[in-house]
This record gives C-alpha cells, structure tokens and sequence, in this order.
C-alpha cells in the first residue's frame, strides 16, 4: 500500500468543493451514477472495437446499495474499470497538474467561485466528500490481473493499494457523515431519498440503475429514440411529466444535430398558456441533459424569454456536467444551438399556421403577447416573429390577420401599414382616428396587447411596408384634388389655428385641420415619434417621471361645431369662444379615451355651455 500527500493547492481545492462548490449536495449522486455509466458506455465500445476482450455486456447496469447501520453507501457498475496507471491519472487528477491549473484559471478570474470551472477538469467524483468522511474506490480493467484500491478521508493523504479479488468494473463507498437537518444533509441510506435523486437526475441513464434488485430509472429518453418508435400516448405522457400541464401538447418538435456538436432536442408547444406565463418570477421550459443526466431545470441560456411556454429537453453530448450558467452565456456552441432551437420553433408555428390554422389560433391566442416580446428583443429572428403573428383588424370582427395576408388586401399606391393600439377592440373601433380610412376603406390593425405599444416603435417595416399609426404623425389619405382644397381651407382656417394654439397653449404643441376626421369635431395626435398616452401611464405606473408631452389637436373643418366656431371668431366675436376652444379639446381627449387635465372645470363648462340652449 502507497500513502501519498496532497499537495497544498490540492487541500485547498477540495475544501473548496466541499464547502463552495457545490450548495445543493445531492448532486453527489448524480456524479458517481454518471461516471459509471460513462463507464458502462466504454465498456460497450471497447468490446466493439477489441475482439479479443473477453467481457460479457448482456447485462450491463448500475447498482446502489445502502447499509444504515454502518452508514455506507456504495454505487457500483461492471463497466471498463480502470488500471492503476488511470487511477493515478484520472482520480488522482486532484493532485497533479489539473489542480494547479484550475486555481490559476480561479484566481484570473477573480470571481470568488469555482462553479465555472469545474467541469473543465473531470473532478466531479470529488463531491463525495461533502456527504462522506471517507470514500473507498476498487476498480479494474477486464484485462488487468489486479484490481486497485483507493481510499481517502479529503484530508492531508490518500492511499492507493492493489487488490487480488476486484471484480471487473468500479465500486465506490461512502462513509457517510451523520444525518444533519441543519446542514441539509439527509440521511443518504434512505431508499426513498436514493430514489427522488435518481428520479431527478438519472431517470434518462442509458443503463440500469438498480437498488434492492429493482430497476428505479425509467430509461424512456423519447428524444433518443427514433421517432416511428414513439407513440403520442407517450409523447403526451413525457410531456405532462416535463411541464406539470396536465393537457396534451399542442405541438412536438423534434432536433437533432450531429458533427462538431452533436445535441438532441424534444420540444413541446403548449395548447394551454403556463400560468406563470407572465408573472416576473416565471419559469422558462427547457430543461439541459447532458448525456442523458439532469442537469438544471430552466435553462435561460437555450431558450429566449419570449418563447418562454416552450416545453422540454435539450439533451447535449459535449458539454461538462459541472457546467455552470456563467459558462452557458459565453459559451458559442450554446449560443449555435440556441439560435437554431429558436429558428426551429419559430418554423415549427408557422408550419402550424399553413397545416393546422385551428391550431395555430388556439397557441396564440394562448402565447401571442408573449411571442410578440421577441420583436422588441430579438432583431435576428424578427422577420420570422412577424410571419407567425397575428392581428385583429377592421377586415373582419371574427378572424384575425397575418401581415402578409393584410399587404395582399392593400390598395394600389399604399405605401403603409395601418395600425392603431388601445385598450380594447371597441375602444378603438370607436375612436375618430379611424374615421376617413373607414370611410375610404382602408384596413387598420387594431393593437391591444400592452407589448403592442412598445414594439410598433421598434419594427421598421414588414415586406417593405412601413408600419403607421393612424393617432400619429399625419396620415395622408387625400387625392390631389381633396389635397388642393385642404390646402385653401388651412389658408381660410389660419388665423383660427393661430389663436386656438396660444388659447391652449398650456395643452397643445399645434392645432391644424384634420384629414383623418369624417363625423367627429376633433382628435388629438401624436408627433411622429411621440410616446403614446398609454405608454406613458405605463412608465408612470413603473414610476418614471417623464416630461410633459403636448400633442396636436386636429380640427374637422366641415363639423357643424368646427364651422360655428371659425364664423363667431372671422366675425369678431371673442366672448366665450376660449372657453370653446377649450370643450373641442375636452371633447377630443374623452373622444379617444384620454384624462382630462381638470375635468370640473370641463363639467362646468359643459354645464354653462348647455344651460344657455334654454
């Protein structure tokens, strides 16, 4: 028997593990079941590429046992084994060169905490002593006529020893420290606690994981298995078990890439939203395997935040099953996989649009405002979110429009995309906004989602359309001839505009006449690149003060009203028409939903205004 020190770099880096590394301890399983079944996989190649190798891979499989009277737990596998030489080289990496480089590697980075690293250096098995006070490990190769022995308390030494009666494959034993609820360590001799791990973290194993003679993995890994050899009954049932949704998905996509970076994906598309769907602390759905071991639960780094009701399992062969979410985020082949899951999501529902529309209308009336976040965060997908959206507009009170079915309805010569938000279909139904394009019927998107308001300023255009809002800017809707005659009513109009800007100068940036207005007085407007009154009440809500923004009022110059008050003022008269000026602008806000600045006084002038009629 040798007895060997640990370096100092080496102590300081196992003190580290077993104290920094790792907070969630039963992760300690969840290594050893790995290791051996990476063994086992071994195992299988080598026979496949050493006809000699005389080793019987029939009955392949993992086994755990526990002994709670004399606190061990043991996980033991008939795979490749290892010889003395792989023992030094690969258990005993901790002590060799792979520690020095992982603490400079630490200290470079200066970020307090291993859990980036880890991974890089294959000293997982080494989490065994944040459960144990000593870890026996006997092991051998099908050709070597000894086994070997390990054994270390973590401390200062470790011993290493030859054994004549090893049987072929690895075992390893856990002295395990006392159970202690305060520190969060469970009694690891339990079946039950031996069970909710391997259930969570090794359900998907290749090979079998046996405790007291039964197999306690499912090893149904549907993403793995060719797709003819799955059924929807059991699509369905994998699904409820990934998403706790208790309907059968709406969709299932499957991926599979193979080359330098090889990943399996089983995706699922909801038929019924989450219920945290938009709630701050919500869950994404896609959950990262590697190589068939539970890894984390979330995994923001392969899924945007918009397509945040997807389901499922991404399953990678190349990545460390230390990984970390540091490592995930500047990793670039997370970063290819990501962009291609995304791309093939995105096809996937516009698939769904062109085969199953019934479908598709039912996942976005579900998910919709929130795939509609991704044209605001996501430029590189954006063109294929807006070929899968869908908007209510004036087309049609029952079905909704796609962008591509609203350009092939366009007229000759519109250059736009007609667009209007608001709180509800009716409330914009009836706004005066719309008034001249219905009457000239031109289509108009009505918006009411509330990410509605932000992304309309952000998406340039569609198919060469640019998008338009019928409450802002000026909306040109005149032929030449209706352009001409507007032009001599505004020369007619100017000294009106002139005075009724400085009446409500506190209100107003500018009052000219409307083009857009057909029944109604007035209308107020936004500049071009104005907020919108509803965003604006949604960064005050957030709390953020913001200038005062004045917007334009619009006149209807052929409503009664509008006449009326154009003759009194030519004519000289100026009693009372301030106070008229002002109810058009009231009259105008209320019109489109908005708050008066001082609705008693407005009451009171309605009142005055209304008392003189007797």
């Amino acid at each position: 028997m040798e007895t060997l020190e640990f370096q100092s770099e080496a102590r300081q880096l196992l003190q580290l593990m077993i104290h920094s590394i790792y907070s969630n301890k039963d992760t300690f399983l969840r290594e050893l079941v790995s290791n051996a079944s990476d063994a086992l996989d071994k195992l299988r190649l080598e026979s496949f590429r050493d006809k000699d190798m005389q080793v019987d891979v029939d009955d392949l499989h993992i086994v755990i046992e526990s002994d709670p009277a004399e606190r061990t737990l043991t996980v033991r596998d008939n795979g490749i084994g290892m010889t003395r030489e792989d023992v030094v080289g690969l258990i005993g990496t901790i002590a060799k060169s792979g520690t020095a480089e992982f603490l400079k590697q630490l200290k470079e980075q200066q970020s307090g905490s291993a859990s980036d690293l880890i991974g890089q250096f294959g000293i997982g098995f080494y989490s065994s002593f944040m459960v144990a006070d000593k870890v026996t490990l006997v092991t051998r190769y099908p050709h070597a006529e000894k086994g070997v022995r390990w054994e270390s308390t973590g401390e200062a030494t470790y011993t290493i020893d030859d054994v004549d009666d090893a049987p072929q494959g690895t075992s390893v034993t856990l002295h395990l420290k006392p159970s202690d609820d305060e520190d969060r360590l469970p009694d690891y001799t339990e079946p039950a606690k031996i069970r909710e791990i391997v259930k969570r973290y090794s359900d998907f194993i290749t090979w079998p994981v046996r405790l007291g003679g039964e197999d306690i993995n499912s090893r149904k890994a549907l993403w793995a298995r060719p797709a003819s050899e799955v059924t929807e009954e059991e699509y369905a049932e994998f699904y409820r078990h990934v998403s706790h949704d208790w309907n059968a998905p709406l969709e299932t996509i499957r991926m599979q890439a193979e080359g330098t970076f090889e990943y399996q994906a089983l995706l699922f598309l909801p038929a019924q939203a989450p219920m945290d769907l938009f709630m701050r602390d919500g869950k994404r759905g896609v959950q990262l395997y590697v190589k068939r071991v539970f890894i984390m639960e979330d995994c923001a780094e392969l899924m945007p935040e918009y397509l945040r009701f997807v389901k499922g399992v991404v399953d990678a062969a190349d990545l460390s099953l230390n990984v970390s979410r540091e490592i995930l985020q500047q990793d670039r082949q997370i970063q290819l996989m990501r962009r291609r899951l995304v791309k093939k999501v995105l096809s996937s529902i516009k698939s769904l649009m062109g085969t199953r529309p019934d479908d598709y209308a039912k996942l976005w009336g579900e998910v919709g405002a929130a795939l509609k976040e991704g044209l605001l965060s996501d430029a590189d997908n954006r063109d294929a979110i807006l070929d899968v959206c869908s908007f209510a507009s004036t087309h049609s009170e029952e079905s909704l429009t796609t962008l591509a079915e609203y350009v092939s309805r366009m007229k000759d010569g519109q250059e736009h995309i007609y667009f209007m938000t608001g709180d509800s279909r009716v409330a914009v139904e009836k706004s005066p906004h719309l008034e001249a394009l219905r009457a000239k019927d031109f289509e108009v998107l009505i918006l009411t989602d509330t990410i509605d308001e932000m992304w309309v300023d952000s998406v340039p255009a569609f198919d060469g359309r640019t998008f338009q809002s019928v409450a802002k800017g000026q909306v040109d809707l005149e032929t030449d001839e209706e352009k001409s005659a507007n032009e001599a009513r505004t020369a007619e109009f100017a000294d009106l505009l002139t005075w009724m800007k400085e009446q409500l100068e506190d209100s107003v940036k500018e009052v000219r006449l409307s083009s857009r207005l057909t029944t109604s007085p007035a209308c107020v407007v936004g500049d071009s690149y104005d907020i919108t009154p509803t965003l604006e009440k949604m960064y005050k809500a957030m709390g953020q003060e913001l200038p005062k923004i004045k917007r334009i009022l619009e006149l209807n110059p052929s409503h009664p009203l509008v006449e009326g008050l154009h003759k009194a003022f030519a004519g000289g008269e100026r009693d009372g028409l301030a106070d008229t000026a002002e109810l058009i602008h009231g009259l105008a806000l209320l019109a489109e939903g908005g708050e008066l600045a001082d609705p008693s006084r407005f009451v009171k002038l309605v009142a005055d205004r209304v008392q003189r009629t007797f």
